[in-house]
């Protein structure tokens, strides 16, 4: 047997003289493939490893959810980014307070919708690449954008009610009327709420974990059109006319600054009470007779400016109603001082003529 064995030998070294050389490198490439059979061993275990989940080094919106299974990647989220924004958006304004809960603002995320991304970006790569992390402890840079939504509306409601509650109009200055005087009433600045301001700061941190959620509103005082200083352009020129002492004022921004004889009507045809204003002027006027039981058989008729039977002397500043300021004839002058006209204020011819070039239409006439 032994020499049996000892002629194989002999004759393997004859048909294969490079054997024995070869011998090392057949040995070195069965080590090579145990190594490779080896690694894609490890490759599978590790890839299996890493299956199910997240990587390194991924975040949702701030929120680390690296290394963790999908419902504990959840569990975090929902604590970290929801659970903070249950806290309700506070807005106080001089010991006043308005709130805007979680449940008013509908705010939403979709939790399982961004760890899902974030699972399917932890699976980039090959098998390879994600053994590698594994093995290594390599990270997966991605952040999955937190889509947190809510209610624009419900802010904007929020806003309005703080504004209809804060808000003031301005108050024009003024002026009261009364037959020997002008009073002056202090106009009043108006508060308006910065609702820009105040949307946009809600906006910006409603649906940030960690955000300021209290703000105080804001607001900005709003002057009237008319202030006090402005008060005298808007009344360059008034006329007060007392029919009880039977004189007209006349008002220069709202100074006195000189008063006339009048006579006002009858009675039964008094000169209306009231504020009015100036509506028409003319010059040598013509009359549109009234029909009246006091007109006679000159009723409907239109008597020239001029004619002697008109009794519109030289100018006419109309006031309400067919009743107006005009000149009377010298004849009349006596009744200045009473009750004698069918309506209108009379003036003497000179005292009209000065007025009317003073008193523009429009002009403010309060009459008692």
């Amino acid at each position: 047997m032994k020499l049996r064995l000892h002629a194989f030998r002999q004759q393997l070294r004859f048909n294969y003289p490079d054997f024995g050389m070869r011998r090392p490198l057949l040995i070195a490439a069965a080590a090579m493939l145990l190594v490779i059979v080896g690694l894609g061993v490890a490759v599978v275990v590790l890839d299996n490893k890493a299956e199910g989940k997240i990587a390194d080094g991924v975040k949702v919106g701030s929120v680390d959810v690296g290394g963790m299974k999908a419902e504990q990647a959840k569990a975090k989220v929902r604590k970290q980014l929801l659970a903070p924004l249950d806290d309700p958006v506070v807005v106080r304004y001089h010991g006043e307070t308005w709130k805007l809960t979680a449940a008013k603002a509908k705010i939403r995320a979709d939790v399982d919708g961004m760890v899902a991304e974030a699972m399917k970006r932890s699976e980039g790569g090959n098998a390879v690449q994600r053994a590698w992390r594994e093995a290594t402890g390599g990270e997966v840079k991605a952040t999955i954008p937190a889509e947190v939504t809510y209610s624009r509306r419900a802010v904007n409601k929020l806003v309005k009610r703080i504004a209809a509650h804060v808000q003031r109009d301005p108050k024009d200055a003024s002026v009261t009327f009364s037959s020997t005087s002008l009073g002056e009433v202090k106009g009043k600045d108006g508060v308006a709420l910065k609702a820009a301001v105040l949307r946009r700061q809600i906006n910006d941190s409603i649906t940030t974990p960690g955000a300021k959620r209290t703000f105080r509103a804001r607001t900005k005082d709003v002057k009237p059109e008319i202030t006090t200083d402005e008060l005298a352009e808007k009344y360059p020129v008034v006329l007060t006319v007392e029919r009880g002492s039977f004189k007209l004022h006349l008002w220069k921004n709202l100074k006195l600054t000189k008063t006339y004889d009048i006579r006002v009507g009858q009675q039964g045809l008094e000169t209306p009470a009231g504020l009015y204003h100036i509506q028409n002027k003319a010059v040598d006027p013509a009359w549109s007779v009234p029909h009246s039981a006091w007109t006679g058989s000159l009723a409907g008729q239109v008597i020239p400016g001029g004619a002697p039977n008109n009794p519109l002397k030289a100018r006419w500043m109309g006031i309400f109603d067919g009743a107006g300021i005009h000149g009377i004839d010298p004849s009349a002058y006596g009744t200045i001082g009473t009750a004698a006209s069918h309506g209108c204020v009379g003036m003497r011819i000179p005292d009209v003529e000065e007025l009317y070039d003073q008193v523009p239409v429009g002009a403010p006439i309060y009459i008692a």
